[in-house]
């Protein structure tokens, strides 16, 4: 597969400087630039895809009128925490 270039970015010192900074041994600010760059792209996938989700299941519940209150949700999620917890524990 071949590489593609990203344009060049123009930033301020101070911001070129604040990256540089954080930099782990041996790391490159390109590498650093990629890594960024691909944590974004999932980050902004991972929100498109829970915003849909949430708008189904509003959808969902306008069309069939069955509504969950936070607490039932909470219960249920916190039933699962500790299912997962004691099979963990196993």
């Amino acid at each position: 597969m071949k590489s593609a270039s990203i344009p060049s970015l123009r930033v301020d010192p101070e911001l070129r400087a604040a990256a540089e900074s954080v930099l782990k041994e041996g790391e490159t600010l390109s590498a650093f630039l990629e890594n960024s760059l691909r944590a974004q792209i999932d980050y902004r996938r991972a929100q498109a895809e829970f915003i849909a989700r949430g708008l189904t299941a509003r959808d969902d519940a306008k069309r069939t009128g069955v509504y969950y209150s936070a607490d039932e949700v909470l219960g249920k999620l916190k039933s699962k925490l500790a299912a997962a917890k004691a099979s963990k524990q196993k």
